[in-house]
């Protein structure tokens, strides 16, 4: 798989990655041996970068990543996971004794002694405008807590803002051909600054693996049936807050683009690690055969000048008036 470097960590990584929130919960049940066999499959297809949160299952998915690092030869694989969101949106709650409690139960869900990559999880705007904050985090950095640390952001100027911050390793944004502003700004920024850059909700909760149409429906546990509405976390993290039918109109355009013997999904990611400054991509798979095929977009060509054009000319004529302007 194409190797990638995280600049400010000197930690080269898989292009795709595997998200971990499926493993947890909100994406419908996932049992443990299904956990496993899909970290087996991603890590055999050439992943290792997995990304989690202590959020995701309530430590769930974290737990699940450390029986898996303890069962095998984890020695190159880099975890990152974030932390914030188990508890109410304050910024008064972003301080260094919670900081130094949440990573420490990570760890021991991980069960690490030093966590690879900690991101605050899309914490409120304001928390990413307090230099206590960065304070308190490189204090983590100092107390071996934390190799580094990220941000995950909802916004491209949240994204910008902790870009300007030198601490700052990495950024998790969404991007992918349903969500394109981050590349008007964000990774130019991002690379100049060298920043890695973390691209999450590549698939758009799987709208833009092709297998849906209007008669697919999801588990009332699933966020895609939960949250269409944002009323559980920010709408944004749902179908990329494209609405479900206009989603599903631009991937009807897109599919002529899929090059042959690529599934939509493959496109997808491909279209990802084409952005200039993109580190690694990390989709989500509930099953070995999904983990493998989003490991294998990573050996596709890349895709030519003509089919990047198309990708916009879809967004802009469909997408953008929904998305745009509120990310």
């Amino acid at each position: 798989m194409d190797k990638r470097t995280f600049p400010r960590l000197g930690r080269t990584v898989g292009a795709i990655g595997l998200g971990a929130w499926q493993l947890g919960a909100d994406w419908g049940t996932v049992t443990e041996d299904e956990a496993a066999a899909t970290l087996t499959a991603a890590v055999e297809a050439g992943t290792t970068f997995l990304d989690t949160a202590d959020v995701y299952g309530d430590g769930r998915s974290e737990r699940i990543i450390g029986r898996f690092l303890r069962e095998s030869a984890g020695d190159d694989l880099f975890v990152a996971t974030k932390m914030g969101r188990r508890v109410a949106q304050h910024p008064s709650a972003y301080v260094l004794d919670n900081f130094r409690a949440w990573t420490d139960r990570s760890r021991a869900n991980l069960g690490v002694d030093r966590l690879d990559l900690v991101q605050l999880h899309c914490p409120p705007t304001e928390v990413l405008r307090t230099d206590a904050v960065y304070d308190a985090l490189d204090t983590l950095v100092a107390e071996q807590r934390i190799a580094a640390y990220g941000v995950s952001v909802e916004t491209v100027d949240e994204a910008l803002a902790t870009i300007a911050r030198p601490g700052v390793a990495s950024v998790q944004i969404i991007l992918n051909a349903l969500r394109l502003k981050p590349l008007e700004r964000v990774l130019p920024a991002a690379a100049a600054a060298g920043v890695g850059i973390i691209a999450r909700v590549p698939l758009a909760s799987g709208l833009l693996s092709g297998r849906y149409d209007e008669n697919t429906s999801f588990a009332a546990d699933d966020h895609r049936t939960f949250n269409r509405d944002g009323s559980a976390f920010d709408v944004g993290e749902t179908f990329s807050g494209v609405d479900f039918h206009t989603g599903l109109a631009a991937v009807r355009r897109l599919a002529p683009l899929v090059p042959p013997q690529a599934t939509m999904a493959q496109f997808a990611l491909r279209w990802i690690l084409d952005q200039p400054g993109v580190t690694v991509a990390i989709p989500g798979a509930r099953n070995p055969a999904q983990a493998k095929g989003n490991a294998a977009a990573a050996e596709l060509t890349p895709l030519d000048d003509a089919t990047q054009r198309a990708v916009r000319e879809i967004y802009d004529d469909l997408v953008r008036p929904q998305v745009h302007h509120r990310w």
